[in-house]
Formats: C-alpha cells, sequence, structure tokens
C-alpha cells in the first residue's frame, strides 16, 4: 500500500467509540471518521460565559411582531461584549473568515408564535455577507422541509442563500440527506431502527455552524434550547428516546452534540429570547403558553446557555402554577396523546430529563455549575 493510499484510507477510517450501559443511558456506539478540532466550537473560546442582552421594546406583544432596529442593536451589543471588540465586523471576524461556509440551524417547531426570529436570521446573514461569505455560502437549516416550508424565510434574506431540509416531514422515509459514515447506536425500547445519523449538511458541507434556537419548555427534556436544538435537529430518528412515560434525552442529547464534527463545527450559540413558550414546547400553535422574556444570550458555551434556561422556564411555570421541569412524581402522567397535558400545565406524558443539561456538561461541552457561570448583563 503506498502512502498517499494510506492517507486516504486513514482519513475515512471510521472512530468507533462504544460506552457501556449504566444506570442513566444504554449502551452508546459513536461512528465517525471525524477527528476533534485543535479547539472544538463546544464550548469553546468562552467556556461558563454567556451575554445577556435585553430591550423592552424589542417585541411588541400585542402583534407578537419583533422591532427590527431594536434586534440589529442587541445583536451588536451581544457579540462585542462577548468577543471584547468596539467593533460589530471584529466580533464576527473572531469566528468567521470568507472561506467558510456556514451553517445557521433554526429552530421552525415554535411556528407560528415561537420560531428563530426572522430579524435575528437576518441580521446573523447580514454580518456574515459583511465578513467577506457570498450568500451561496450560508444555509439555513432544519430537519424537515415541512416546517421550514410553513415559516418560509426565503423572503426575507438574500436570494442565493441556501435553505435546505434533511426530509420532508417525521416519517422517516429516506435516508439519503443523511450521513451512513457518522452515527450514534443505542437500542432504547427495542425499536427495530437503532441508529441516528447526522445530516450530511453538518458532516460533509458546512464547515461552521451558527446554533439559534428558543427558549421553549420541553416535554421530555424539561427545557429545549441549544442542546437539543444543535443535536436533535442534525441527526435523524431521535424522537425515539422518549416512550410511554420514560426518557432517555438525559443522556443523547449531550451524546449527539458531543459526536464529531458537530461538536468542533458549532462555534456561535446566538439563544433568541425574544417570546419563549412555558409549557406545551416545543410547539406553539396558539399563544396561550407564550411568553416573553424580551432577551438574546450569547456565547460559545450551550451547557452554561442552556443551564440559565433551565431556571427561566422554571420561574415562569412557577409564576403561573405549573409543576416544576424537575418533577419525578409518576402521578402526574397522562398518556392520553398529550391532550391533558396540553389542556393543563400540571400533566406530564414524560417524566422530564432537565438534567441533560449537567450530563452534557459532563461530556466536556461547557459548563453545567451556576455558580461557575459568568453572566454579563446588558440592558437597552
Amino acid at each position: 500500500m503506498d502512502r498517499r493510499t494510506f492517507v486516504q484510507l486513514m482519513a475515512t477510517t471510521p472512530l468507533i467509540t462504544t460506552v457501556p450501559p449504566a444506570a442513566e443511558h444504554p449502551q452508546y456506539k459513536m461512528v465517525t471518521p471525524h477527528k476533534a478540532a485543535a479547539e472544538p466550537g463546544m464550548p469553546g473560546p468562552y467556556p461558563g460565559q454567556v451575554v445577556k442582552v435585553t430591550a423592552a421594546n424589542c417585541v411588541d406583544e400585542a402583534s407578537n411582531a419583533a422591532n427590527a432596529e431594536v434586534v440589529r442593536a442587541m445583536m451588536e451589543r451581544g457579540m462585542c461584549e462577548l468577543t471584547g471588540e468596539k467593533q460589530t465586523l471584529a466580533a464576527w471576524r473572531r469566528f468567521f473568515n470568507p472561506s467558510d461556509v456556514v451553517g445557521i440551524k433554526v429552530n421552525c417547531g415554535g411556528y407560528p408564535h415561537v420560531i428563530s426570529d426572522y430579524d435575528i436570521v437576518a441580521e446573523t446573514i447580514r454580518n456574515l455577507l459583511a465578513v467577506g461569505l457570498k450568500p451561496s455560502q450560508i444555509y439555513i437549516y432544519e430537519r424537515f422541509k415541512s416546517q421550514m416550508d410553513e415559516v418560509n424565510y426565503t423572503p426575507r434574506v438574500p436570494a442565493d442563500v441556501q435553505i435546505q431540509a434533511a426530509e420532508a416531514g417525521n416519517r422517516r422515509q429516506n435516508s439519503r440527506n443523511y450521513d451512513a459514515r457518522v452515527y450514534v447506536e443505542a437500542d432504547f425500547f427495542g425499536e427495530d431502527d437503532t441508529r441516528s445519523n447526522m445530516m450530511r449538511l453538518v458532516s460533509e458541507t458546512v464547515t461552521k455552524i451558527i446554533n439559534i434556537p428558543n427558549m421553549k419548555d420541553h416535554g421530555a427534556t424539561g427545557a429545549t434550547g441549544c442542546l437539543k436544538n444543535i443535536a436533535y435537529g442534525s441527526f435523524s430518528n431521535v424522537a425515539r428516546t422518549h416512550y410511554q412515560g420514560v426518557s432517555h434525552t438525559l443522556s443523547f442529547v449531550g451524546t449527539l452534540a458531543a459526536l464529531e464534527p458537530l461538536r468542533s463545527k458549532t462555534v456561535l450559540q446566538i439563544m433568541d429570547g425574544l417570546r419563549g413558550v412555558w409549557h406545551g414546547g416545543p410547539f406553539a400553535r396558539t399563544r396561550r403558553y407564550v411568553f416573553y422574556p424580551k432577551q438574546i444570550l450569547f456565547g460559545t458555551d450551550p451547557v452554561a446557555i442552556d443551564r440559565l434556561l433551565l431556571d427561566i422556564i422554571e420561574d415562569e411555570r412557577k409564576r403561573r402554577g405549573a409543576n416544576s421541569i424537575w418533577t419525578r412524581d409518576v402521578k402526574t402522567l397522562d398518556f392520553n396523546n398529550g391532550k391533558n397535558r396540553d389542556n393543563d400545565p400540571n400533566v406530564n406524558i414524560i417524566i422530564r430529563e432537565p438534567g441533560h443539561v449537567e450530563f452534557a456538561g459532563k461530556l466536556g461541552l461547557g459548563v453545567h455549575e451556576l455558580a461557575k457561570i459568568r453572566v454579563r448583563e446588558i440592558a437597552l
């Protein structure tokens, strides 16, 4: 075998990691041919650091519409404060250069009321263009085309920005947009398909990813933010982790997020907290459970941001008289297709696993101890 063939073989030989089962998780088999970057994007250059920018007039609660000028000011201030740069363009250049191909992981599941805000996404793209990227080097992505079509970012972004989804809907009809070489394998409930494969867009096309999640309650994880958005939104076959009151999201969210090259490529977290969902998430078909944190969080550490999110959702639920996201009481469970849960904030269909944030921290994805998280608060 000549040297060139050997190098090519080594570049494609999968790295296989098998984690034996434990009390908090089943056996995991992680397979990828990609090695970690010298400094992986998660937790990135600012572990344990979060910039919180609030503005009372960033969104109109009556119409649910955002104020584009205020959002731009929030984005500029947040990025400069995170990086220590005085100029917005210099802040973005800390992360991106003209040769990058950038994926923007949005969240469309809360349509129509709580999605990755149009103005936040547009402002993100505007700054990438200022760095020197062409529109065709930017991908807005989500797993399901049906959700992307509903949200429809296309009229609000430059014409050549790519809009891409991996599958039509949550029906596992084909796998051509998923990478057969990159997956996590685990048997949760004896399901036939035990693999979750990474999107080809993530593994093969983009060089860096910006994660733009929302602040939302979630029936299986307790809250869904940076970690779940980037993990469950970049892999196939993930809904199988929670069934009949039991959730394996405690360990699976972080395990997916830690798999290369997703971990290394996800370099920036911009949490859209203009609006939020305090119950019934991740969906928001009505405004019944919508609330308005009126903030944007910036960082490179998804664990630190999500640790703050847990308290935001918990505090809002407490204020509304709903049960805790940390409750382990099986008496709260009701398996009536979620109908009772959607009508009663004290009913669950799954024992929630907000501990997924701490689990991800222990995997090295970030800082989960609240006392060690540094929050810089800015009010505009």
